[in-house]
């Protein structure tokens, strides 16, 4: 589309490399959506009124899924944007991306699982905490099967390499989770946010998030309310010693802006007992990326302990690619 400003330009990008490289051939209405947003004007403005991080497509998209009771058309979207009620502007102001996704315990397993138990688990950018339960849940690895709790959700992952397939869960005998603004998984008005920010199409991954909450419900895990750059100490000064200390995060990092932040957390966390698994985008820590077989594959997350890359991951931990 020609005659954008470049401030417009710089958003209908964004939404543009949303629909191609993390929609595309997974949620159709999400794409063509997103690929009409980013010629509208009307809506491009709407989303230059928010400060960049809330300018997000998951963002708008979740919000005006709520509001709208659907997933709107390009035309009801932006009767949405023109609503006196700014209804859909006060929703993205009030919530955040917190994609809660349980099934990405199915990559952090093999690493846990091949710590000294017992362990004891926090999660930085936890949301509900549903990643903190990786012992409930099943796992289909295709060649290894591993049964969970009744009524838990089972996630299939394929495996590619060396991967190190435990033949069960690890022992978990402490867990907390930080973030700014925990999601509470006893809420009704809270889980359907997560809900919401499931795409359309990806029934899966819905039926799986709302398994989580039922088993994350019978003994809810506790999250509390703080910054990972500030707040991390206090919790670790709580774990158990006669454990061995996790702290992980999951497509959380990326949030935590500018790089410079995220370096002094990793180097922060380097001082700690605990050792630290991460699975981020390849942007979120260029330095361990490096570290990595190249080329980068598109639409991948990186595994790393340690700062040590292990394996590229599915985003929804729908896959692992272990290094060899």
């Amino acid at each position: 589309m020609t005659g954008l400003s470049p401030e417009q330009a710089a958003v209908a990008a964004r939404y543009r490399t949303f629909a191609a490289e993390e929609v595309h051939g997974v949620s159709p209405s999400y794409e063509r959506l997103t690929l009409e947003i980013a010629e509208s004007c009307e809506i491009l403005d709407f989303l230059l009124g928010f400060p960049s991080a809330r300018r997000q497509p998951n963002l708008l998209l979740a919000a005006s899924r709520v509001v709208a009771g659907h997933v709107p058309d390009l035309d009801q979207l932006i009767e949405l944007i023109r609503d006196p009620a700014r209804r859909l502007r006060t929703l993205m102001l009030s919530r955040t991306t917190q994609t809660n996704e349980p099934s990405r315990c199915a990559v952090l397993l093999p690493v846990l699982a091949g710590l000294p138990p017992p362990l004891a688990l926090i999660e930085v950018g936890a949301s509900g905490g549903l990643c903190l339960l990786p012992d409930r849940y099943g796992y289909d690895y295709g060649t290894r099967r591993i049964a969970g709790a009744r009524g838990s959700p089972t996630f299939r992952c394929s495996v590619q390499g060396p991967a190190p397939l435990p033949a069960g869960a690890p022992q978990i005998v402490w867990r907390a989770g930080l973030d700014l603004s925990p999601i509470d998984i006893g809420s009704a008005a809270d889980t359907a946010w997560l809900e919401a920010l499931v795409w359309p199409e990806q029934e899966h991954r819905r039926r799986h998030l709302l398994q989580a909450i039922a088993v994350a419900r019978a003994e809810p895990p506790r999250v509390v309310r703080g910054d990972l750059l500030h707040d991390l100490d206090t919790l670790i000064a709580e774990a158990p010693s006669d454990a061995t200390l996790v702290v992980f995060h999951s497509a959380a990092l990326a949030y935590v802006t500018p790089r410079a932040a995220r370096l002094r957390f990793a180097e922060a966390l380097r001082r700690t007992r605990a050792t630290w698994i991460s699975n981020e985008a390849p942007g979120v820590f260029p330095d361990i990326v490096a570290q990595a077989p190249t080329p980068t594959p598109s639409s991948r997350f990186l595994l790393a302990v340690d700062g040590v890359p292990k394996a590229w991951t599915g985003p929804h931990g729908q896959s692992l690619e272990w290094f060899a």
